[in-house]
């Protein structure tokens, strides 16, 4: 049985390590939401009252935060 993963992508138009992490969840046939915060002040509190970061990208896979483009832990946490 395959495992339901829920991706939500927190970015930024300029983001270059943005880019790279979209690009490799499409690779990896995951399916995403992304969320611009440079347009959404809203998500931007959210995300920051989360994580404590404010850097993008940040994931949350199944509400696990990944702040960063950190292969190995998207990984571990989609597989």
């Amino acid at each position: 049985m395959e495992k339901r993963v829920s991706i939500v992508v927190f970015t930024t138009p300029t983001c270059g390590w943005c880019r790279k992490v979209k690009s490799y969840l499409k690779q990896n046939n995951l399916i995403y939401k992304e969320v611009d915060v440079s347009t959404d002040a809203y998500a931007m509190r959210v995300m920051v009252n989360k994580s404590g970061q404010m850097g993008v990208p940040q994931l949350w896979i199944n509400n696990e935060v990944v702040v960063g483009f950190d292969k190995a832990k998207i990984d571990k946490l989609t597989k």
